[in-house]
């Protein structure tokens, strides 16, 4: 290629103004296509100068007018049976220490059928059935949708875990707090828009439950360790050690001066994520402070939710999520987790007891101060559990059960759900779901669009093809929408 006098002048310039002869070539090449695609978006409607200067987590419009603005998601890792839960069997009394024709294959082997060890009884004017075990819980009854004919793809935690959290069980996708904040934005710049809660932390193959994957790294679930109260425990680095705040703001703002310079003519997604997490993170030196002090919450309020760390994190979401922060989601099992293989009956009764006050203070909360008409609530886990006893490997009953993928519950609440519902059903002992057969995907698919969004118009490009939450599957259950 010949470069003649003027020519290389022009390219003297442009290193003078630290643009080298590739970047020089890129931009020529590339140009005439922007000029096309400018062309086309303004014909679809989309801005081009205004939309490209908003921040990752500025607040957006979603496809429709949303009944929930913001999620709480309790997740009962481990797997909690509905059968001790949210979905009565009485016949497993009657054929308890039989043997059941239909015995679905799980994980491990099983035998006879395993009666629940709690009480049910009726609660609200909706009758509905629930364990003695979240009673508190069922006071609310009449606000809270229990779909209790879920299903996973297989037995295992792993990939059940991110079936439920990223909507695909093999391959990494964003979870779903990713998505509603990639849709949504936040109301608060000052926070992170979607915080995940788990005292003691998970293993790291875990942590991919709160990820965003191949959306924009601002997406990402900030993780906080709740089983601690000190503010830099409960947050990595939310202090610095040595440097001031005024001190801290003038690096910030040189980086920020070096980055606009590397990113102009540049369109990169990483380094606007990058951006983002230095300010978030100056930010929140002072705000998460005000957030995460549940100190300032007067007795009563304590009282209400009561005491330990589950009690403590419940406070903290209500508290995230009336300062703006769009999805909080609280882990609890995770040292101790719901997979009660053995000894169900002592297992489920301690676990349900460290949370069953605190959600049913939260839904006390957030309604008397106006936020459960718009705060979208789910509870549940990975998938149930067997209504047959587990085995031991000579074959001995462990008064526990194996993992059960075929059939489970969750339940819904607040903002877009229609309270006091029940819909679906497993078979007479609650083996699998067989009258309206609800998949991940569509409960996805419902969630989103009590937040205002058509699940299939909710997408991302990457890699050649338009991703989403559901995939390409997905109904949305109209019955429970209020």
């Amino acid at each position: 290629m010949q470069i003649d006098s003027q020519g290389q002048n022009s390219l003297h310039a442009l290193q003078h103004l630290g643009v080298d002869r590739r970047q020089m070539l890129g931009r020529s090449a590339m140009g005439i296509g922007s000029l096309g695609l400018a062309h086309i978006l303004q014909q679809n409607g989309h801005a081009i100068g205004a939309e490209s200067d908003r921040g990752p987590l500025d607040g957006r419009e979603p496809h429709f007018a949303p009944r929930a603005k913001r999620v709480v998601h309790f997740f009962l890792n481990g797997g909690p049976s509905h059968v001790d839960t949210f979905d009565p069997k009485p016949l497993l009394q009657k054929y308890a220490g039989r043997p059941v024709a239909d015995n679905l294959l799980t994980e491990r082997k099983t035998g006879a059928a395993f009666p629940s060890p709690f009480r049910f009884r009726k609660y609200g004017q909706s009758g509905i059935e629930v364990s003695e075990i979240f009673s508190k819980t069922a006071g609310h009854i009449d606000d809270i949708a229990v779909v209790r004919s879920m299903y996973a793809q297989v037995p295992n935690h792993e990939p059940s875990l991110m079936l439920m959290n990223c909507g695909d069980s093999v391959q990494p996708r964003p979870s779903m707090g990713a998505w509603v904040l990639y849709g949504l934005g936040t109301d608060n710049q000052n926070l992170p828009g979607f915080v995940a809660m788990c005292p003691g932390g998970l293993p790291i193959k875990d942590t991919e439950n709160w990820q965003s994957a191949f959306l924009p790294g601002a997406y990402q679930g900030t993780y906080v360790d709740s089983q601690h109260q000190e503010l830099s425990k409960l947050i990595e680095n939310i202090e610095h050690p040595q440097i001031a705040t005024t001190a801290q703001r003038r690096q910030l703002n040189l980086l920020a001066r070096m980055n606009a310079e590397h990113r102009a003519g540049r369109m990169d997604q990483r380094l606007d994520a990058r951006i983002q997490s230095f300010e978030l993170a100056f930010r929140m030196q002072q705000d998460a402070a005000d957030a995460f002090d549940v100190t300032r919450e007067p007795a009563h309020i304590h009282q209400m939710y009561g005491d330990g760390v589950h009690a403590r994190q419940t406070l903290i979401a209500r508290r995230l999520l009336e300062r703006g922060v769009r999805y909080v989601q609280l882990w609890h099992g995770a040292g101790q987790p719901w997979d009660n293989h053995a000894g169900l009956e002592a297992a489920h009764r301690n676990l349900a007891g460290q949370i069953d006050q605190p959600i049913a203070a939260l839904i006390t909360d957030l309604k008397q101060r106006g936020l459960f008409e718009d705060t979208l609530i789910l509870w549940g886990g990975e998938f149930g559990r067997t209504p047959t006893v587990e085995l031991s490997g000579d074959g001995k009953p462990q008064s526990g059960r194996d993992h059960n993928h075929w059939g489970f519950s969750v339940w819904l609440a607040g903002g877009g759900i229609k309270g006091g519902t029940v819909y679906g059903a497993t078979d007479d002992i609650g083996f699998k779901a067989v009258d309206k057969p609800t998949s991940i995907h569509d409960l996805h698919a419902t969630m989103l669009h009590c937040l205002g969004f058509d699940h299939k118009k909710l997408t991302f490009r990457y890699a050649g093809r338009d991703f989403r939450l559901t995939d390409v599957h997905g109904n949305v259950i109209q019955e429970i929408l209020a």
